[in-house]
């Protein structure tokens, strides 16, 4: 009995003191991990981060822009013109024109479609809703506390001074946007063309105060676009054909 109780505390002894990764032998153990794993993990993690930092500066970014700029979504296009292309390159001068040419002739605010697209192209849709909201929420929150003491707001002499100011920036914005565009379009005799025409049609519907929609005049001038695309295809199947 004597014999067996040593025996045993022995080898109770050397299960204890043996290291759970080596053999009793004292061959360690080598225990199959994944390949790769931690590299994948580390990417993983690093994409999450790039991910979740692009979210908020699309949000901060387009705040900014909802919370600065006055006079609508025409207003703001020389300002997202100027982050977006000019300091943080999110698009192209080419981009810009396409987007406000959809963004128009789309439902909705010229302005957020703009800010949804410019969010979708960088970050999916998390990065489309984030460039939403963040142009959205400023003039959400400044026009809900306005609302609630609109009568007593507009009777403020100082403030009606400074709107008298606004309306004349809002101006000088709108056109800022629209000379840049015209220096970057294309100087093409069709675009050109459609230009002089849309502008002198709009300067006689004023002048002669007739109300027509813009709507219809866009259409209006795509729909020419699409005959003469579609003249011109057919014009130059039949060349090479002969």
């Amino acid at each position: 009995m004597t014999v067996t109780a040593v025996t045993n505390t022995a080898v109770s002894i050397i299960a204890r003191e043996t290291d759970p990764g080596e053999k009793p032998g004292g061959c360690p153990v080598i225990h199959p991990g994944p390949v790769g794993g931690n590299d994948n993990a580390e990417k993983h993690n690093g994409n999450e981060s790039a991910n979740m930092n692009m979210f908020f500066d699309l949000f901060l970014t387009f705040a900014k822009v909802g919370m600065f700029t006055f006079g609508g979504g025409y207003a703001m296009i020389a300002l997202i013109e100027n982050i977006c292309v000019e300091k943080k390159r999110w698009i192209t001068h080419d981009e810009m024109m396409n987007i406000t040419v959809i963004a128009e002739s789309t439902p909705g605010p010229i302005a957020i479609n703009c800010a949804t697209y410019v969010g979708y192209k960088q970050n999916g849709f998390a990065g489309a809703l984030a460039a939403t909201i963040g142009i959205i929420f400023p003039s959400f929150c400044i026009i809900f506390v306005i609302s609630r003491y609109l009568d007593h707001f507009l009777e403020i002499t100082w403030i009606a001074y400074a709107f008298r100011g606004i309306r004349i920036a809002v101006g000088i914005l709108i056109l800022d946007a629209a000379v840049k565009m015209l220096q970057k379009m294309r100087k093409k005799p069709r675009p050109l063309a459609f230009m002089f025409s849309a502008f002198a049609v709009m300067l006689l519907i004023n002048i002669f105060s007739v109300r027509i929609s813009s709507i219809i005049l866009m259409l209006t001038a795509g729909l020419i676009s699409l005959i003469i695309f579609i003249m011109s295809k057919s014009a130059a199947k039949g060349g090479a054909g002969k």
